[in-house]
């Protein structure tokens, strides 16, 4: 008995349950803006030390990440640790690749590695204060750089002394209308008329109506079909050009809408799919970006006119404004502000067995 007792003694004082040591042991934080989930890698060995010795750039170390680290992403954002929806980030506070910046960010989907992402920057922005990236944080906000794959971007972040707060807004990169009114046939659907813009990454826009939907009401596995046939047809039939770096000139998904682009008071709502059919939960923030972008280049807004987008996934909500113009290469570009709320949902430490055969995770969609 009294052995027993004490092997259960300790294995309630185990720190880690049984994992491999030669294998990844993994602490996150756990967030969410406006539904879209966010798992925080705060520190990646490997990232930091690949940026520190080559003196990388954050897109060079995102291809790095991507050839030699791959296996991280597949074990946090696939199942049976993540899902078909989850969304993460890795920190990169040194070296070439954070230059200039309190932080820089990779971001991580079910597919792959994006440019840019809204939603996880407003979430880092309180992350950065949170947890000590940025030295002396001050009232009642706090300016946060951080640097993104796409490029700089400054969040906005409400400090209280103590800890952050909400709403976040961040400031993006030059946004653009990349073409419009462009005719694409789509198979099943036949010819559509799409918007393309650029809000830190490339996704096209249509209303759900020419697809014979509802963004509100219409089945989401029927809008997840639809604006993925428009995404396979888009890249087909029309060559992306960025001005700085080829690496950036992939459309990252579409994003279909009630057609309200006409400024208004009242919400417009629209559901972003991206990457492999994944869907944002949140009203997709570089998304926002892009469609305030068009929405300038087209006359419907004004400078600092504000807009409210709802997710028709969760119903939360961003608003976004064009706060100044700008050149980007050969674009009439726009900086964009958008703002959201991001909160905590927790932290988490993941460890692997090595006889796993699922250890770095499964795509299930």
């Amino acid at each position: 008995m009294a052995a027993a007792a004490a092997a259960a003694a300790g294995g309630r004082g185990r720190r880690l349950p049984p994992h491999s040591p030669s294998g990844p042991v993994l602490q996150t934080v756990e967030m969410h803006t406006g539904g879209e989930p966010l798992r925080i890698i705060p520190r990646l060995e490997a990232a930091e030390e690949a940026a520190a010795a080559g003196g990388l750039s954050l897109l060079s170390l995102r291809r790095e990440v991507a050839a030699a680290q791959d296996h991280v992403r597949r074990a946090l954002v696939h199942e049976p640790r993540g899902h078909a929806g989850m969304y993460g980030a890795v920190v990169v506070a040194h070296g070439t690749a954070a230059a200039g910046a309190h932080l820089a960010a990779l971001f991580l989907h079910g597919a792959g590695y994006s440019a840019m992402c809204g939603h996880a920057v407003l979430a880092l922005g309180r992350f950065a204060l949170d947890y000590g990236l940025v030295a002396a944080p001050s009232s009642p906000e706090t300016a946060v750089r951080l640097r993104c794959p796409c490029g700089p971007v400054t969040a906005f972040v409400p400090w209280d002394g103590h800890r952050s707060g909400n709403p976040v807004r961040f400031h993006s990169v030059p946004a653009f209308a990349a073409a419009t009114d462009l005719a694409v046939d789509v198979p099943g659907h036949g010819k559509v008329v799409v918007d393309i813009g650029y809000g830190g990454t490339f996704y096209a826009f249509l209303s759900a109506e020419q697809l014979g939907l509802d963004v509100c009401s219409s089945k989401t596995r029927d809008l997840v079909s639809a604006a993925s046939a428009v995404t396979e047809a888009v890249k087909k039939q029309f060559k992306l050009h960025h001005p700085e770096s080829e690496d950036l000139a992939f459309l990252y998904g579409t994003i279909l809408t009630d057609g309200k682009d006409a400024f208004s008071e009242e919400p417009t709502t629209n559901i972003c799919v991206f990457a492999d059919e994944q869907v944002d939960r949140s009203p997709t923030g570089s998304g926002v970006t892009a469609r305030i972008a068009l929405q300038y280049h087209k006359g419907l807004i004004q400078l600092n006119q504000t807009r409210t987008f709802r997710s028709s996934t969760t119903g939360s909500l961003f608003t976004g404004k064009a706060v100044k113009e700008a050149k980007f290469g050969d674009y009439n570009a726009v900086i964009v502000e958008v703002s959201g709320e991001a909160f905590y949902t927790g932290t988490a430490t993941f460890t692997v067995e090595e006889e796993d055969p699922l250890k770095y995770g499964f795509f299930f969609k």
